[in-house]
């Protein structure tokens, strides 16, 4: 019984350090082997691995994109005009043995701090030589580009690969939109004075060419009436002519019918006319003849 009563403790430990000598790698990390605090193995293929118990230890990271929101800074841009931006970054512990070097046992929180400060810093340095209006357009992927080279360098040397760098908002201090407001409605007041202006001076040139081009149509106008009225008249005339030249008596007729026709007519002035005066030839003889005073 006694034998039986010591093996089975040690089965016990044996088989406590067997698993205690075993880990697993997940696909999602990394993982360094450590004897009294010195790198011995890496191990970044997923699967089982081997350590010796209590002499060593498994210290695991994380192997996917990690994303990193940096805090609210302050920027002064080339032109003075102070903006607030909001940026975050993605990156990837590639090397750990440098990271491990790098932050020891401060972990990945460690790492995100330093790549924090990094990254405000190389914000707040290539933003500060633009103007804000670079800044605030929507074209400001070069930016972020220069951004992202720069903070590249810095952070390899903690084993970080620095994958993007995105500006997620940019805006300007509450203290000064208000006067970021009054001068873009100033600017904007000014360039709808000077649209309007423009729009006046033009409307004035249309106008001035329309009064043109009715007064010369007016004139062209004017100018073929009197010539279609001379033709007019001299046609009338030619006929006046053959018709007194074909039956003079019967001009006369005429004339004097239509001389009869406006004197007689409704409203004129009164005339006064002796009964003998030849205007009344044709109202005394169908003839027209004189007819003769008695003695």
């Amino acid at each position: 019984m006694r034998p039986v009563t010591y093996l089975l403790p040690a089965v016990v430990v044996l088989v406590a350090g067997l698993l205690s000598s075993i880990y697993i790698v997940d696909e999602r990390q990394k993982v360094l082997i450590l004897q009294f605090g010195q790198i011995v193995s890496v191990k970044e293929t997923p699967g089982l691995g081997f350590k010796i118990p209590v002499i060593q230890e498994v210290v695991r990271y994380d192997d996917r994109i990690l994303s990193r929101d940096v805090a609210a800074l302050e920027v002064t841009p080339s032109d003075d005009r102070r903006l607030i931006v909001d940026a975050f970054a993605r990156y990837r512990i590639v090397d750990i043995r440098k990271f491990r070097q790098a932050v020891g046992t401060g972990g990945q929180d460690f790492a995100a701090s330093r790549l924090d400060g990094i990254l405000r810093a190389q914000t707040r340095d290539i933003l500060g030589t633009v103007s804000s209006d670079d800044i605030l357009s929507t074209d400001r992927d070069a930016l972020m580009l220069r951004i992202r080279n720069a903070a590249i360098d810095e952070a390899s040397a903690l084993g970080i690969q620095v994958l993007d760098v995105r500006l997620k908002r940019t805006d300007l201090p509450p203290e000064n939109l208000n006067a970021t407001y009054e001068r873009m409605k100033a600017e904007r007041d000014r360039e709808a004075a000077d649209e309007i202006a423009r729009g006046n001076e033009a409307a004035q040139r249309v106008r001035a060419q329309a009064d043109r081009t009715v007064v010369e149509l007016v004139s062209e106008a004017k100018r073929q009436a009197e010539v279609t009225r001379g033709e007019a008249d001299a046609q009338r005339n030619a006929i006046y002519a053959q018709a007194y030249g074909a039956d003079p008596e019967f001009f006369e007729f005429y004339r004097s019918m239509s001389a009869y026709g406006k004197a007689l007519e409704g409203g004129n002035t009164s005339m006064v006319l002796s009964p003998n005066s030849e205007f009344f030839n044709y109202l005394r003889s169908d003839t027209g003849a004189a007819t003769p005073r008695a003695n």
